[in-house]
């Protein structure tokens, strides 16, 4: 038959399938022919990963992660509400609001430790035995009625200015003399002497018993110094030879503020005193012995005061 003359194909003929379009009947020439659109990287029919895991499924072990986070021993310290790591978050909690009171207190005060206990009743009534007092460093905070570098203002000068602290006239200081191995003394300022100033005549006589300068200690004046007396005290300071004038260098304190009671913490902790002390004790004093006597009938010997000290529960210590 002549070329010209053979029919059309009829779309079967083997020769119409075009390598081009996939092979035979549309089909991928790299794949099976059964993809139908699959996508040859996301894996099975319906997107899931080829080895079968969820995308959107957590991954087991960063829950195992999470839970050992949650149970370690930082997570524990910080929300045991019981048991030991609770006891020491409290512990540590309360040492770093003491220290940071500590600080407050010492940038106000300018010297360290800036509060002192009051050991002894040389101070009495207006400073008691277990007082916590608050000190400033010689200078600081000054009156305006204070005429020397160190802030202080004496019994003398209170009296013709009205300046008055701790329930009396003039400053009260802690001071610590040259050599003094004990604590330092807190007593009160009552006037200033020059060098080899005889100050016999302004003494008061009630605190010494001397009929002359040659008699009183520490007169004439061996330096410029303060003359200084315990509140409960007989005698001067200088003149029963606990200190000789107090040098202005000597001045380590002036007394500010007091708290009652506060101090016997640092008395207790350092085995000057005990929990009975503070529990039974009742402070009685020369102006009511008598009334004690009477009420009680029990006779109390009152003694020679002791001078006040002051011991470091942050700061120093001061006795006579």
């Amino acid at each position: 038959m002549d070329p010209e003359d053979r029919p059309a194909s009829s779309g079967d003929d083997p020769i119409g399938d075009d390598p081009a379009d996939g092979g035979s009947d549309g089909d991928d020439p790299v794949g099976n022919g059964d993809h139908h659109g699959d996508d040859p990287v996301g894996g099975g029919p319906d997107g899931t990963d080829p080895s079968g895991n969820d995308p959107n499924e957590t991954d087991p072990t960063t829950e195992v992660r999470i839970d050992d986070e949650e149970s370690g021993l930082f997570y524990r310290f910080r929300h045991d509400m019981e048991g030991p790591l609770m006891w020491l978050r409290e512990m540590l909690s309360s040492v770093a609001v003491v220290l940071l009171i500590g600080l407050i207190l010492f940038a106000v005060s300018g010297v360290w430790p800036p509060m002192v206990a009051v050991e002894s009743p040389s101070m009495e009534p207006n400073m008691n035995t277990g007082d916590l007092v608050f000190v400033t460093e010689p200078g600081r905070l000054a009156p305006d009625v204070s005429d020397n570098d160190i802030g202080v203002v004496t019994h003398e000068a209170g009296e013709e200015n009205g300046y008055r602290t701790f329930g009396d006239y003039g400053s009260v200081v802690i001071y610590q003399p040259p050599g003094r191995q004990a604590s330092p003394i807190i007593h009160r300022a009552m006037f200033h002497v020059e060098e080899g100033e005889n100050w016999y005549d302004r003494a008061d006589e009630r605190y010494h018993n001397a009929d002359d300068c040659g008699e009183l200690r520490n007169c004439p004046a061996p330096h410029a110094g303060f003359v200084t007396l315990g509140d409960n005290n007989r005698q001067y300071d200088q003149a029963n030879g606990l200190a000789e004038p107090v040098a202005a260098e000597w001045v380590i304190g002036v007394a500010r503020v007091r708290v009652p009671y506060l101090g016997y913490v640092r008395l207790i902790t350092t085995g000057q005193a005990e929990v009975s002390d503070v529990l039974g004790v009742v402070v009685v004093s020369p102006e009511n012995e008598a009334f004690a006597s009477a009420t009680t009938g029990i006779e109390i010997d009152v003694g020679e005061p002791r001078s006040v000290s002051v011991d470091p529960p942050v700061a120093g210590s001061a006795a006579a």
